[in-house]
């Protein structure tokens, strides 16, 4: 019985290792991470009256092609994108979400995303490149290693005096998971994304109806 139980044991564990190694294997996939914020109504009262306008942002990677692959363990890789391929507009979207619903205070604010040169009646514009955008996984034995990058610039217009703030976002997070799911990747990624949005807000503020600086 000892035996027959040592049996099925070594049958299960080969199996196990034969569904790792082929899962482990790339075939030159493309995954699609669905990025786009949650939609929820904006609050109807108590929005600042201060009028803000994102335009979407600029992509000025090397590569807009996608944002990363994963290297499998025995060869092969899996790449990365993001659904509607535009992940610079999706980040613009994102802070216009948080803007709206919690922004500087942790109050909502009259935000609104449009197109570039529509934005006459703004107090405040905001434009941004993305000059790094990455997620990218590489396989080992019995683990993966899930690395996501990001560095932005975004520039506010303010319209009362003409003047103008520009930071520099960056930000990095790195995530080792033992079974991999493509979820993990994208969690990790907008992880990144939120990070930078809340850097943002916290070196900014407003005030005389502008954007300023903390420092």
């Amino acid at each position: 019985m000892e035996r027959s139980f040592l049996h099925r044991s070594l049958v299960w564990g080969m199996a196990l290792l034969v569904s790792s190694v082929v899962g482990c294997a790339g075939k030159g996939e493309v995954r699609q991470f669905d990025l786009q914020p949650k939609q929820s109504d904006a609050p109807s009262a108590g929005v600042e009256p201060v009028k803000i306008v994102i335009e979407p942002f600029e992509d000025k990677r090397a590569t807009t092609t996608r944002i990363g692959s994963r290297s499998h363990l025995w060869g092969g890789v899996t790449h990365f994108d993001v659904t509607g391929g535009r992940p610079a507009e999706l980040i613009a979207q994102q802070l216009a979400h948080r803007l709206q619903t919690r922004g500087w205070g942790g109050r909502p604010w009259n935000v609104r995303l449009e197109q570039a040169g529509s934005s006459a009646d703004a107090d405040i514009l905001i434009t941004g490149e993305v000059e790094e955008l990455s997620a990218n996984a590489k396989s080992r034995l019995f683990s993966t290693v899930i690395e996501t990058k990001q560095r932005l610039v975004i520039q506010a217009k303010n319209r009362v005096d003409n003047s103008s703030t520009t930071r520099m976002i960056e930000g990095a997070r790195t995530r080792t998971v033992f079974w991999f799911e493509d979820e993990d990747v994208r969690d990790l990624l907008m992880d990144t994304i939120n990070d930078g949005i809340d850097r943002f807000v916290i070196d900014t503020k407003i005030a005389q109806n502008g954007l300023r600086s903390v420092r």
